[in-house]
C-alpha cells in the first residue's frame, strides 16, 4: 500500500521523502525493522522510541513517522512523516491498512471499573442466542468463531486492535464486542473506532498512579470518551458517577438500573440456588416488561444482565435470544459453577486480593450456605500484605478454609502458607483451617470432606492451566480436574 494511502485521515507534514513510498506494514517495535516497513516512533510511559529511529532507517525501513523533529537528513533513502500524535496516527494508519475492518461490523464497546469482562460474556451469549457471529476482545483473551488467543492488554495496541478485527470480519463475524479501557481510550488504541453502542458498568477509584491517571477525576473523563465515539450509550444510572462521567456526551441514551426513571429497571430481584444453578432471577419493567434468570450469583449480577439486556434492546434482539443467553451464560474462572455433585456447591473465581476476595465471600455468603469453605493460596514474589489480606478476611468469612499453592513463582509454598496465617490468626484466632501445600491434593481434599449444603470457593487460579506436581504444565483446567476426580471416585 502507498503510504499516502496509509495516511489517509492522518493530519502530518512531509518532513522528507515521497508520500508514494510503497509499504507492506507497520511496526513500532524497532527490533523488527526490515525493507519495506513504516516504523512509527512512540512516546511511552518507560521509554521514547524515537531513539531507534536513526537505527531503524540504517536497518532499511522504508519510513518513519515522528512527532518530535529528529534530524534524519543523512538518510535521504527514509520517507519521514510528521504528526501531532504517533499514537493517534498509528491507530489510523493501521485500520487503513487492513482495509477500516470496524467499519463492516456492528461495534460494541463496553467500559467500567468493574463488571466488563462479565458484562461483554453476557452480551456475547445474548447475541450469539440470536444468531449473530461475534467476536470478542477484552481481559479474558480474544474469542471468535470458536477461537481464542491471548492478549498483552483489556484494551490491544491500535495495530492489534485492528488486525483483528480484520481477523474476524475474515472468519465471517457481522459483531465485535470489546472491552474499552480508560488507558485504551486515553493512549489512542481504539482512535477512528466508532461504536454502535456504548457501555457504562460503574466506576470507582482505579488505575491512579504514575503512568496511568493522576486523579480520579481524569480517570472518570477518559472513561466518559466513549460516549462521544457511539450512537447509542447504555448506561447504569443508578452510578453516583453517571451524570458527571456522561458530560458532553453525544450519542443518545438508554438506562438501566432500580432508579423508578431507568428504561429497563430492575424489580423482584431473588437469590437462586440448585446443585446446578448459583444465580439470580428478576423481573424488568419499564420500556419492556420481562421475567430474568442468570446464573451469576449477587446482585451485581443484575446489573450485568441489565445491561446485556439494555444492548439486546437497542439492536432488536428477540426477548427468547435475550432469555436464553443469560440464562445459560458462562465465564470462566468468573464465579464459574462446576457442578460436580447434587450434595454441594463448588465453583471457580479469580479473586485473588483482599477486595476481591471478600466481594466473593459477601456474595456467596447471602445464599445461607450450611458451610462456605474457601480454597485458596497467594502468588509468590509479591506483596506479603495481600496474604495477610485475604488471610485476614477469610478467616472472618468462611467457616473453614484451605490453604493451598497458587503460583508461588520462587518461593517456598510454606513460607507464602505461613504469612497468610498470620493474616488468618489477626481475622480470627479460633478460625477452622487446614494447610495442604499441593493444590491438586487440596483440591480432592475439598471435595472429599464437602458436607451437605455447603458451598465450596476455589479461588485464586480460576480457569487457568494446573502446574502438576514436578512442574510440568498439563493441558488441564481446575474445572476439568474437579470433574475428573468426581467421575473417578463416583460422586453423586
Amino acid at each position: 500500500m502507498k503510504l499516502e494511502q496509509l495516511l489517509e485521515g492522518v493530519p502530518f507534514t512531509l518532513a522528507q521523502g515521497s508520500l508514494d513510498t510503497e509499504i507492506s506494514d507497520i511496526i513500532y517495535d524497532s527490533r523488527k525493522a526490515a525493507p519495506g516497513l513504516l516504523f512509527v516512533c512512540i512516546v511511552g510511559t518507560q521509554r521514547d522510541s524515537h531513539e531507534f529511529a536513526a537505527d531503524c532507517a540504517a536497518k532499511g525501513v522504508s519510513a518513519l513517522v515522528i512527532q518530535h523533529d529528529i534530524d534524519l537528513s543523512a538518510m535521504p533513502g527514509v520517507t519521514v512523516v510528521k504528526v501531532e500524535s504517533s499514537r493517534y496516527a498509528m491507530a489510523l494508519m493501521s485500520a487503513n491498512l487492513f482495509g477500516n475492518p470496524s467499519r463492516q461490523m456492528t461495534m460494541i464497546g463496553v467500559t467500567g471499573t468493574k463488571g466488563k469482562t462479565t458484562t461483554t460474556h453476557m452480551i456475547k451469549s445474548v447475541l450469539e442466542a440470536a444468531g449473530r457471529k461475534v467476536g470478542m476482545i477484552g481481559t479474558n483473551g480474544i474469542y471468535y468463531m470458536g477461537r481464542h488467543k491471548d492478549t498483552a492488554n483489556t484494551t490491544p495496541e491500535s495495530y492489534e486492535l485492528q488486525k483483528t478485527f480484520r481477523e474476524f470480519l475474515d472468519a465471517g463475524c457481522d459483531t465485535a464486542l470489546m472491552e474499552v479501557s480508560s488507558q485504551g481510550l486515553m493512549m489512542d488504541r481504539v482512535a477512528g473506532v466508532h461504536y454502535n453502542v456504548g457501555v457504562f458498568t460503574n466506576l470507582s477509584p482505579d488505575h491512579i498512579g504514575p503512568g496511568e491517571h493522576k486523579t480520579f477525576e481524569e480517570y472518570r473523563s477518559w472513561k466518559g470518551q466513549l460516549f462521544k465515539r457511539c450512537d447509542v450509550g447504555v448506561v447504569n444510572i443508578d452510578d453516583e458517577n453517571t451524570e458527571a462521567l456522561l458530560e458532553g456526551h453525544t450519542c443518545r441514551l438508554v438506562t438501566y438500573g432500580r432508579a423508578e426513571q431507568a428504561d429497563y429497571r430492575e424489580t423482584g430481584f431473588e437469590l437462586l440456588r440448585t446443585h446446578d444453578f448459583l444465580g439470580v432471577k428478576f423481573h424488568v419493567t419499564g420500556k419492556d416488561e420481562m421475567d430474568v434468570k442468570v446464573n451469576m450469583p449477587g446482585e451485581f449480577s443484575v446489573y450485568n444482565a441489565l445491561a446485556a439486556l439494555a444492548v439486546g434492546k437497542v439492536l432488536g434482539l428477540p426477548d427468547q435470544a435475550i432469555h436464553d443467553g443469560l440464562g445459560k451464560c458462562v465465564v470462566k474462572g468468573r464465579v464459574e459453577l462446576v457442578p460436580i455433585s447434587k450434595k454441594f456447591t463448588i465453583l471457580l473465581d479469580y479473586a485473588h486480593n483482599e477486595v476481591s476476595t471478600e466481594s466473593l465471600l459477601t456474595t456467596l455468603r447471602a445464599y445461607k450456605p450450611h458451610r462456605l469453605v474457601v480454597v485458596f493460596g497467594c502468588g509468590g514474589n509479591r506483596s506479603k500484605l495481600r496474604r495477610y489480606g485475604m488471610g485476614e478476611i477469610c478467616a472472618k468469612m468462611a467457616d473453614f478454609s484451605i490453604l493451598t499453592e497458587d503460583n508461588n513463582r520462587f518461593e517456598k509454598v510454606e513460607d507464602i502458607l505461613a504469612d497468610i496465617r498470620v493474616g488468618m490468626n489477626k481475622g480470627n484466632p479460633d478460625a477452622k483451617f487446614v494447610e495442604i501445600p499441593d493444590r491438586l491434593d487440596a483440591l480432592h481434599y475439598a471435595v472429599d470432606h464437602a458436607q451437605e449444603g455447603d458451598l465450596i470457593a476455589v479461588i485464586g487460579k480460576g480457569h487457568e492451566t494446573y502446574r502438576d506436581r514436578e512442574g510440568v504444565k498439563t493441558p488441564f483446567l481446575e474445572r476439568e480436574l474437579l470433574e475428573e476426580y468426581a467421575q473417578q471416585i463416583g460422586l453423586e
